[in-house]
């Protein structure tokens, strides 16, 4: 028989002490049978995988799996959908993969065109044509731009190519009016694949923070040192410029080159919610003397800080998740004059925030709907708070996701003929195509007794609508609450067909996340509405007894504590030994629909990823009544070992340190891998990973499921990627695949 129980005879792990000479006690490790599988890319672990691997596709990929994935595969390749862009200069830039070009196509066009219906695209870099080239399979991450001398065209990128869709990138120097990489032999930067950052500070020279060429890794993996890097040098000889102790998270340096207000910063991430940051002046660091775990940012004259916890500075106390001002220069010469941009309520939380370059848009969630704000900084409130004029743009239908951000905040304003105070719409719901818009914003009439709109005056406009990939509707999306067992009421989402019969028979699929105060907010999904929504179960002529139905899907989102909905007070509240809240309240979910009729443990399913997949591998064993199938990804599962898996350590602020005794006294009511026992009847199960996944790797998801098939226990199955890092696919085919294997099991355990 396999040994599961946490409380067995134990075996001396890395770090345990068995001498008695080390001070700190290490929490014993529980015997793990399964160990020989962490090594990720062994002979014998591979072939393992691939056993699994055909194993779950002899399931899954028949009784029409093939027409599904493919249905996938056509959202995700349509040539129809938007295609996003950021501006540079006088170009549209845009990342593109269809069915053509897999691995994409990085292009650019201008505003003229890309308005057009089709737009002339002028193609920088096939990324299938230099994978081809190079015999590599490159993974496009992104590009950031040299800002060039005044009047001059932006030319020079740095382009972010990963060899396996994992997190470690190569950064190549990209020339977009050459159309090709600067040649290394002649100076142009080239730097290995490695986890970590760059940014330019002038045309020759570039501050990296990387774990190449020997440079030291912190113990969550990341980039523990800084340095500035010369045309021609190497990153070992590059001198140091910032470095931070081998046990906090990471280092990050960059440069601001906005002009007039160039900086150079460092951050110190001690963990995933405290951090050091820090200016350069006349050669030295200076700290910018905050708590750590309040979030700094800077633009222009401003300072704006985010506090994560209640902030008590000068006598006054501003509350978590506040929004703050101060002038930069003020602020850093000793002055502690805050103005107070926004305070949280039981209902709303700031989200994000993005400057053009004369305003503040800020995105803020109301019962889990957008709402956003325009601040005016050169005009007070004209109320008591000292606050600076605010207008409510009118951009938000209920139960949508709606954000604004800068188009271009370093472009002149538009009475100088710029772009620099045009702004994005994105609108998205879950029966709503994606619709991208565009507007300007301008100062409004504040004179006394004016008839003008006083504030900010905002004009956008419809630039593009993503199409219906489903009969959108068909369906109609509602808003309930459950209530937890703190009596904590938690809201969730539901997307079913009108006129829904609540009669316990939808095959119904709950999904969550609740981690890293990360919000699950309304979002349109052609590849769920087609997979899920519009599948049907088999239409029963009512000879069993029941009466006559044929269902389509109900899809759920529930917004648990853990995550970011409510502000950082909603995400506190789950963490470490709190934990337990996150999982009870997606427990109160689930029982919320089966007691409304929408479903029954017979028909529900849930779903999650990493963080999720955690959360979805406590229903499976902590809740397994309440489900019928659980489908997990990436997950996280053995939390005695996560902090020596892959990027593990930087998790520690989020759950908690399981080599401490204390600790790990909560941390395994939460560890599925150690929950496991004999003689329970287990939902069927799917645990899907990547190889390449860098993150939280797919060492877990192998030992979860290694366990769970040697206990005996029936349909539990496992498929590993082979490369597409923590998102599992690097592709639209692979994502294709991906989504079609967990909706085909999910749909196959809950409408047979």
């Amino acid at each position: 028989m396999t040994t599961t129980a946490a409380d067995q005879a134990s075996v001396p792990g890395p770090g345990r002490d068995t001498t008695g000479t080390n001070s700190r006690q290490t929490a014993p490790e529980p015997v793990d049978e399964n160990v020989w599988l962490e090594d990720i890319y062994g002979e014998e672990q591979l072939a393992w995988v691939k056993e699994q691997n055909s194993r779950t596709e002899d399931l899954l990929e028949g009784s029409g799996y093939d027409e599904l994935e493919a249905g996938i595969l056509e959202v995700l390749d349509s040539t129809d959908r938007i295609a996003m862009v950021g501006k540079r200069g006088d170009w549209y830039y845009n990342f593109w993969r269809d069915q053509q070009n897999p691995k994409g196509l990085w292009r650019r066009t201008t505003w003229e065109s890309y308005c057009t219906d089709s737009p002339e695209w002028d193609v920088l870099l096939d990324v299938d044509e230099l994978s081809r080239a190079e015999g590599d399979e490159w993974v496009f991450h992104g590009a950031t731009f040299l800002r060039p001398a005044a009047g001059e065209p932006y030319r020079l990128a740095l382009l972010a190519l990963s060899p396996d869709g994992g997190d470690a990138n190569r950064y190549r120097e990209f020339d977009v009016e050459a159309r090709g990489f600067v040649d290394h032999a002649r100076g142009g930067f080239d730097l290995p694949t490695a986890k970590g950052n760059v940014s330019w500070l002038d045309a020759d020279t570039l501050l990296v923070a990387s774990t190449a060429d020997g440079l030291p890794k912190t113990a969550s993996s990341y980039a523990r040192t800084a340095v500035t890097l010369k045309r021609g040098e190497s990153l070992a000889s590059a001198p140091r410029l910032f470095e931070v102790p081998e046990d906090h998270m990471m280092a990050m340096a960059a440069h601001d080159s906005t002009p007039g207000f160039e900086r150079t910063f460092a951050v110190d991430y001690i963990d995933f919610f405290n951090r050091t940051n820090f200016v350069l002046r006349d050669g030295s660091w200076v700290q910018i003397d905050v708590p750590t775990d309040v979030n700094v940012s800077a633009h222009r004259d401003w300072l704006l800080f985010r506090p994560q916890q209640d902030w008590a500075l000068d006598g006054t106390t501003y509350p978590s998740g506040a929004l703050l001002a101060a002038n930069f220069e003020d602020y850093l010469a000793g002055s502690r004059d805050l103005t107070v941009l926004f305070t949280p309520d039981a209902h709303t939380s700031l989200q994000s925030w993005s400057w053009t370059r004369n305003f503040l848009l800020l995105n803020l969630l109301k019962d889990v709907s957008s709402e956003i704000r325009v601040l005016d900084p050169s005009r007070p409130s004209g109320n008591t708070d000292g606050g600076w004029a605010a207008t409510l743009l009118d951009a938000c239908p209920p139960l949508h996701d709606v954000n604004a951000y800068a188009v271009d905040d370093e472009d002149e304003a538009p009475a100088d003929g710029g772009a620099g105070d045009d702004f994005w719409l994105i609108a998205t719901g879950f029966t709503t195509p994606t619709t991208l818009m565009r507007g300007t914003l301008e100062p409004g009439n504040l004179e006394p007794g004016s008839a003008g709109t006083s504030g900010v005056v905002s004009r956008h406009a419809v630039v593009k609508t993503s199409p219906s990939f489903f009969a959108d509707d068909d369906y109609e999306v509602e808003q309930h609450f459950a209530v937890s067992d703190d009596g904590t009421r938690v809201p969730y989402f539901q997307v079913a067909p009108r006129g829904l019969a609540l009669d316990g028979q939808n095959p119904t699929q709950l999904s969550g996340y609740g981690g890293f105060e990360v919000s699950r907010t309304p979002a349109y999904s052609g590849a769920v509405g087609r997979a899920w929504l519009e599948r049907r179960t088999t239409v029963s002529d009512g000879s069993d007894g029941k009466a006559p139905h044929s269902r389509g899907g109900v899809y759920v989102v529930a917004n648990i504590r853990g995550g970011g909905e409510y502000g950082p007070a909603w995400h506190r509240a789950a963490l470490k030994e709190n934990r337990h809240r996150a999982y009870e309240d997606f427990a109160a979910v689930a029982r919320d629909l089966i007691s409304r009729g929408v479903t029954s443990p017979r028909r529900l399913g849930c779903v999650g990823g990493s963080n999720g997949g955690l959360l979805v591998g406590n229903m499976l064993t902590r809740y397994p009544e309440l489900f019928r199938a659980v489908s997990c990804g990436v997950p996280l599962l053995d939390m005695r070992r996560y902090t020596k898996l892959s990027a593990g350590h930087s998790w520690i602020a989020e759950y908690g340190d399981p080599d401490d005794p204390e600790q790990w006294e909560y941390i395994r009511t939460f560890s599925p891998y150690h929950l496991l026992k004999d003689a329970v009847e287990y939902p069927e199960t799917f645990i899907w990973t990547a190889t390449s996944d860098d993150r939280v790797g797919p060492v877990q998801a192998r030992k979860m499921a290694a366990r769970m098939l040697a206990m005996g226990i029936p349909n539990v199955w496992f498929h590993e990627a082979l490369e597409g890092g923590h998102a599992g696919a690097s592709d639209n085919r692979q994502a294709a695949a991906l989504q079609a294997r967990s909706q085909h099991f999910l749909w196959k355990a809950l409408a047979g």
